[in-house]
């Protein structure tokens, strides 16, 4: 999943917000110019808004992370191009009561599959970044 957290008080804004969080959970800080803007907002399954923030973080080889152990697993990045890629996309389609509900995105990268809300915030990336390529 994404860098991401509930809005504290001292947060202006969701940027403000995604920022910190960032800075808590990866060790970066992003500088607030790097913020390219927010997406729509999204329900998560509790039922609580999401609002996704994007920035451009630069060349990834220029960036540091320090991973906090309480928060983070491990890290990864995929390149725009391997989500591009039509053997890396797939849906998954649900079934409540016996019947068909939904159907979310997935994105393959190996022992990684990207679904749920962070598939569903990175097809909406990805319709930004690459429109008529997804």
């Amino acid at each position: 999943s994404f860098p991401g957290g509930r809005r504290d008080p001292a947060d202006r804004d969701a940027v403000a917000t995604a920022l910190r969080e960032t800075q808590e959970e990866l060790g970066h800080r992003v500088p607030v110019p790097s913020v390219w803007g927010q997406l729509r907002t999204l329900p998560d399954r509790q039922g609580q808004r999401v609002a996704p923030v994007v920035a451009n973080l630069g060349s990834l080889e220029d960036v540091t992370l320090t991973p906090n152990p309480d928060e983070v697993e491990e890290v990864f990045t995929l390149p725009l191009d391997h989500l591009l890629r039509e053997e890396n996309q797939g849906y998954t389609h649900f079934r409540t009561a016996g019947r068909y509900a939904y159907t979310l995105p997935v994105f393959l990268n190996g022992p990684h599959r990207i679904w749920g809300l962070t598939a569903i915030i990175t097809e909406l990336t990805l319709e930004l970044l690459a429109p008529g390529r997804y």
